[in-house]
C-alpha cells in the first residue's frame, strides 16, 4: 500500500502530538504527582508510535516506544518525576522533532539516538539517582473507590480471595489486545474481575506497554491461577499478591450498602468505565474541521485581491454612468464581497499560541543552562494574527526572550541580595488594539544600563559623544537595535555574537510593524512589538497631491483637519501646528515626494493627523478623496528602499496609488 499520500497528514499530526507532549511535560514538572498528565503524555506518545510504525519510520517508532516504557513506569509509580528524568525525556522529544523535520524535508527520519536510548533504559531499570532502584508491590498501584472497596470487602467476608495480578507480556508480542482478552477470559472463568489498570478501554486500544494489573475475586488458589495464565502464549511473567482491602486508599463515588457478591460485581461492571478513568471528561461534540494547505489559502487570497480591484473599478463605472439598476447591483456585490473578504481573512488568522507554544520549553532549558530560576507567564495566546505574519514573527520573539533571560533576569543570589524573589518573571503578552496586534515581552530583571549602552555605542561609533549628550532615555535604549550592538561581556551560545536585536527590528519593520523598548534600572525592561493584523487588504484614506493620488492607512490616522495658515508656526525651522494642546510637526507631502506642479497652499491646509506609538504628525495634502479598501502590492526588490512608501495599489479607474508608510514620517 502506498503510504506517501498520507505523509502530509502524518507530519501535521505528529507535530501536534509532540507539542502536546512538550506542554504536558512542563505541567508535569510543576505537578509531579498528577497521574492524569502522565496518562495524557503516554497516549500522545503511543499514538505517535503507532503512526510512525504504520508509515514505516522505524527509528521514530523505536525511540517513542522506549520513551513509553519510562512513562509507563511513571504512571505505575515505579519511579518518581525528577528534573533529571524530565531532561532525558525532553532530549528524546528533541530527537523526535528533528526526525519529523527530516521527514518533512524529504529525508528518511533516521537519527543516532543511541545515547538517549541508553539513558532511557537506565531510568527504566530504576538507576536514576533520585528514583527508587526497585519495583513496587502490585498492591501499591491500585486505589479503590468507595463502591469497589465494599465489593472487595464483602467478597472476603463471603470466603473469596482478592488477588492483584500483574501480567507482563513478552517484548515481541504483536497482538497485545488479543492476549489481554485471553487473560480476561481465563480470569472470568476462575472468578470475577473488579478493576484493571490501565482501564479496559486503554487495554483494548493497546494503549499500554507490556504490563497491566487486574484485581480479581476468586476461590481458585493463587498458584493454580498463575499456572493457568502462564500457559497463555506470549505471557512472560505473572505476579499474584493478596489485595490489601482492610482500609480504603481513595475516596471516590457515593457510599453504597453492601449487597450479595453477584449483584455487586454485576453493577460494578456497569459502572467501571466511569470509575476506572477519572481523567476522562464528558463527551463533547467533535469540532468539524478540515486541514487546508496554506498555499491554497494564498491562492484564494490572491484571487480575491484581484476581485477587490475589479470591485473598485465597477464602483467607479457605476458612479460615472449613474444607472439605478447598475448601482443597486454593484452595491449588493460590494456587500457580498465584503462579507467574503471577512471570511477569507478570518480563515488566514491563526492564534499566536502556535508561536508562543515553543517558548515555555525554551525558557526552561535556557534557565537551567544559565543557572537561573525563571517563570514564564503567557497572556493572550488566543489573539489572532495573519498566517503570513505568524510565520515571520517566531525568530524575533526567540531573540527577545533569550535577551530577557540572559541580560535581564539576574542570578538567584543577586536577586535575593536586591530584595527580589529568587525566581525571575518573564511575561509574554499579546492583545488587539485597532487594526494592530501588540506583542510585549516584559521582565522584572535588572533593566537596561543607560551608561553601559551609551559607552558601547560611542565605542562602536554608532553615535558621537556630542550627539549622545542630547539623547533622551528612550533614544538611548533604542541604540541596542543597532547592527552588531551587544553589551555581553563574553560570547556564549546564548548571546554576544553581534546578531540579535538588529535582526528583530529589521524583521518586524519588514512586516509593516515597529518595535520599541522601555526600561527602568533595577525594575526590568519592556519590549513592545506593533504588527498589522493583515498584510494584504487594508482600509485607506485616498488623498490628492497635485495630479497624484496617495493612500494613507486608516490604522495610522487619528483624524483629518483643515488648518488655517495663521495656525502654522515654525520651531527649529520645522513647521508645526497646535493640535488639541499638543505641538505636532507638519509634514508637507508634496516636498517629501517632490510632486511636480504641486499647488501652493490656499487659506487653509488639509491635514491628516497620524500616530506612531505616542508620537503624532500632521501630513499636509491638497485634498481628501475618500475612504476605500485596497489591495497592498509590493513595489518589488528594485524599489524596496523608497522612503516612506510601503507599497502600491490599483484604483477603480485603473490608476496606481502609492501607499504611504506613516511610521517613516513620524519622528
Amino acid at each position: 500500500m502506498d503510504m506517501s499520500q498520507y505523509l502530509d497528514l502524518f507530519i501535521d499530526e505528529s507535530k501536534d502530538h509532540l507539542q502536546t507532549i512538550n506542554e504536558r511535560l512542563l505541567e508535569l514538572e510543576k505537578s509531579p504527582d498528577d497521574v492524569a498528565i502522565v496518562n495524557e503524555i503516554f497516549r500522545a506518545a503511543h499514538t505517535l508510535k503507532g503512526m510512525s510504525a504504520t508509515m514505516g519510520f522505524e527509528d521514530l517508532a523505536n525511540l517513542t516506544h522506549q520513551m513509553e516504557n519510562v512513562l509507563d513506569g511513571l504512571r505505575n509509580h515505579r519511579f518518581s518525576v525528577t528534573p533529571e528524568l524530565l531532561d532525558v525525556i525532553f532530549e528524546a522529544v528533541d530527537h523526535l522533532e528533528a526526525m519529523i523535520v527530516s521527514i518533512a524535508e524529504g529525508g528518511d527520519g533516521k537519527r543516532d539516538v543511541s545515547e538517549t536510548v541508553r539513558r532511557l533504559r537506565q531510568i527504566e531499570r530504576g538507576e536514576t539517582p533520585e528514583g527508587p532502584t526497585g519495583g513496587v508491590a502490585p498492591s501499591s498501584e491500585h486505589a479503590y473507590g468507595e463502591f469497589e472497596y465494599h465489593v472487595l470487602q464483602q467478597a472476603q467476608e463471603q470466603g473469596f480471595s482478592v488477588y492483584e495480578i500483574r501480567v507482563r507480556l513478552r517484548q515481541d508480542c504483536l497482538l497485545k489486545a488479543a492476549r489481554v482478552y485471553m487473560v480476561f477470559e481465563r480470569l472470568n472463568e476462575a472468578g470475577e474481575i473488579v478493576k484493571s489498570t490501565p482501564s479496559v478501554d486503554l487495554l483494548e486500544e493497546e494503549q499500554f506497554d507490556q504490563e497491566f494489573l487486574v484485581t480479581v475475586v476468586s476461590k481458585v488458589p493463587a498458584d493454580e491461577l498463575q499456572k493457568q495464565l502462564m500457559s497463555i502464549s506470549e505471557v512472560e511473567q505473572v505476579e499474584i499478591a493478596a489485595a490489601a482491602v482492610g482500609e480504603r486508599t481513595e475516596a471516590a463515588g457515593e457510599k453504597a450498602a453492601p449487597e450479595p457478591l453477584g449483584v455487586a460485581v454485576a453493577e460494578q461492571a456497569a459502572a467501571q468505565a466511569e470509575a476506572e478513568a477519572p481523567e476522562k471528561t464528558p463527551a463533547k461534540q467533535a469540532a468539524k474541521t478540515i486541514r487546508v494547505n496554506i498555499e491554497r489559502l494564498d491562492r484564494l487570497m490572491n484571487l480575491f485581491e484581484e476581485l477587490v480591484v475589479d470591485r473598485g473599478r465597477l464602483e467607479q463605472i457605476s458612479r460615472d454612468l449613474n444607472h439605478a439598476e447598475l448601482t443597486e447591483t454593484v452595491e449588493r456585490m460590494s456587500r457580498i464581497s465584503s462579507d467574503l473578504q471577512t471570511i477569507i481573512l478570518n480563515m488566514r488568522m491563526v492564534p499566536v499560541e502556535t508561536v508562543f507554544n515553543r517558548f515555555p520549553r525554551m525558557v526552561r532549558q535556557l534557565a537551567r543552562d544559565l543557572g537561573k530560576k525563571v517563570r514564564l507567564e503567557v497572556i493572550g495566546a488566543e489573539t489572532e494574527l495573519d498566517r503570513t505574519v505568524i510565520d515571520e514573527i517566531g525568530d524575533p520573539l526567540v531573540h527577545l526572550i533569550r535577551n530577557a533571560l540572559d541580560h535581564g533576569i539576574e542570578a538567584p543570589d543577586v536577586r535575593m541580595a536586591h530584595g527580589k524573589p529568587e525566581e525571575g518573571l518573564v511575561q509574554l503578552r499579546a492583545y488587539h488594539s485597532g487594526n494592530h496586534v501588540f506583542i510585549e515581552i516584559e521582565d522584572d530583571g535588572a533593566g537596561i544600563s543607560r551608561e553601559k549602552v551609551l559607552q558601547k555605542a560611542i565605542k562602536r561609533g554608532i553615535v558621537s559623544p556630542e550627539a549622545a549628550a542630547q539623547l533622551t532615555d528612550q533614544q538611548i535604549y533604542g541604540l541596542i537595535f543597532a547592527p552588531g550592538f551587544s553589551t555581553a561581556e563574553q560570547v556564549s551560545d546564548i548571546s554576544g555574537r553581534g546578531v540579535g536585536l538588529d535582526v528583530v527590528k529589521s524583521t518586524i519593520e519588514s512586516l509593516g510593524g515597529a518595535v520599541t523598548v522601555d526600561s527602568e534600572p533595577g525594575k526590568g525592561s519592556l519590549f513592545s512589538i506593533q504588527l498589522p493584523l493583515t498584510l494584504s487588504i487594508i482600509s485607506v484614506l485616498l488623498v490628492q497631491i497635485a495630479e497624484e493620488t496617495y493612500a494613507i492607512p486608516l490604522s495610522s490616522i487619528i483624524e483629518t483637519a483643515l488648518v488655517k495658515k495663521e495656525e502654522i508656526f515654525s520651531t527649529h525651522n520645522q513647521p508645526v501646528i497646535d493640535f488639541r494642546g499638543k505641538i505636532v510637526p507638519l509634514v508637507r507631502l508634496k516636498e517629501v515626494f517632490d510632486v511636480p506642479r504641486a499647488s501652493d497652499d490656499g487659506e487653509a491646509v488639509a491635514a491628516v493627523i497620524v500616530r506612531k506609538g505616542e508620537k503624532l504628525a500632521a501630513l499636509a495634502v491638497d485634498s481628501f478623496i475618500g475612504q476605500q479598501e485596497v489591495v497592498l502590492k509590493s513595489l518589488g526588490n528594485y524599489l524596496s528602499s523608497v522612503f516612506a512608501i510601503s507599497g502600491a495599489t490599483i484604483l477603480g479607474d485603473g490608476r496606481v496609488a502609492l501607499i504611504i508608510d506613516c511610521n517613516a514620517l513620524v519622528k
